[in-house]
């Protein structure tokens, strides 16, 4: 990696971490959602006949949490941070420097890389060590669906970044798009239990997909081919939307 790339994403990461408000959300929250759900509802740590007999702590909250921090990251702090930089001429500035704006945008997605990478293993280690949540058997394929669905996500983020004017805008955009893309993973009603014209909707959906074979993984089984299929092909597409649509200016 060139020196100036390093010195960007540094600076980059400082700037992240004096956002309270982005840590909180994107790492702590999620891993704090699994511990005070897991410890205060008895009937998650009961094996539940609707899902398989599984215990809901063991997969399907775990996964849901690996979600809600991606998806926070890709559709609200990714985007925002972007237009920003925009909207107030960072991007435009850079382009008459030695350091061109592409090496701002790798720097974003690398440190978003990095925190979904955190999140996810505190999330799932203090979930181990608290309320026995059994580490994905599935681990080389766990890292794998987790890396395709990150930059499914990501891919989609930016491409909100791309057609956004402004910061107003995208993060009303992306609050739009995050919650209801969140109900077609499963984040409030599993899977499991959604009605068959539902989930096949959610099938088709990149969060809906994404959290199938985080499940999936964690439980010891193959991802199934057509959800991986789902988030490559979400990958692909926004991402192409993306580099054709993104603006520096």
């Amino acid at each position: 990696m060139m020196p100036i790339q390093k010195k960007l994403i540094l600076t980059e990461t400082k700037l992240f971490l004096r956002e309270p408000a982005a840590v909180f959300f994107v790492v702590v929250l999620p891993a704090a959602l699994l511990l005070v759900l897991g410890a205060s509802i008895p009937g998650f740590r009961d094996a539940d006949p609707s899902l398989g007999g599984e215990r809901v702590i063991d997969t399907q909250l775990p996964g849901m949490m690996v979600l809600l921090s991606i998806v926070t990251l890709a559709l609200s702090s990714l985007p925002s941070t972007l237009v920003a930089y925009r909207e107030k001429g960072v991007l435009r500035r850079m382009s008459t420097t030695p350091i061109r704006p592409t090496a701002l945008l790798v720097a974003q997605i690398a440190i978003s890389a990095v925190v979904a990478v955190l999140s996810t293993a505190l999330t799932l280690t203090l979930g181990h060590l608290v309320l026995g949540v059994p580490v994905p058997r599935q681990l080389a394929a766990f890292a794998g669906v987790l890396v395709l669905g990150a930059v499914a996500m990501f891919s989609i983020g930016l491409w909100l970044a791309a057609v956004a004017p402004n910061t107003r805008v995208v993060q009303g955009a992306g609050a739009v798009v995050m919650f209801p893309l969140l109900f077609l993973g499963g984040m409030w009603l599993p899977r499991d239990l959604m009605p068959s014209a539902l989930r096949v909707v959610s099938d088709f959906t990149p969060t809906g997909a994404f959290g199938q074979v985080l499940r999936d993984t964690m439980a010891g089984h193959a991802p199934g081919l057509p959800h991986l299929a789902v988030l490559a092909g979400w990958a692909l597409i926004a991402g192409i939307a993306a580099a054709r649509m993104f603006r520096w200016e």
